[in-house]
């Protein structure tokens, strides 16, 4: 079984900033590309931002200069900074991870729950 559990969401007001955190736990044998995605009510999921193992970063254009994405691959985690904060960056945040299970031959995408991030004064 694997889980990928997300923290860090929350009400901040326009201009303030949050650290969303990611840890992926279980059967786990190796983690390639981990990702922050993002749905808005009434929108489709969107990528925000997306770090391969090496440390290879990709960003939206909305939030390039604003966010920034890191991980840890000792301990599974993806973080994502988030600071200049706009209204229109309030969306769920979930976190993804393409990963490949201990005796598994294939990677496989998996989700966190999400989290709620609210902008606003």
């Amino acid at each position: 079984q694997v889980q990928l559990v997300e923290s860090g969401g929350g009400l901040v007001q326009p201009g303030g900033s949050l650290r969303l955190s990611c840890a992926a736990s279980g059967r786990i044998f190796s983690i390639n590309v981990m990702g922050w995605y993002r749905q808005a009510p009434g929108k489709q999921r969107e990528l925000v931002a997306a770090i391969t193992k090496g440390g290879s970063t990709n960003y939206a254009d909305s939030v390039q200069g604003r966010f920034t994405i890191s991980r840890d691959n000792a301990k599974n985690t993806v973080y994502l900074q988030m600071n200049s904060l706009k209204p229109e960056d309030t969306a769920v945040y979930y976190c993804n991870a393409n990963l490949l299970k201990l005796y598994s031959s294939d990677y496989v995408d998996y989700w966190g729950q999400g989290t709620q991030v609210t902008v606003s004064s």
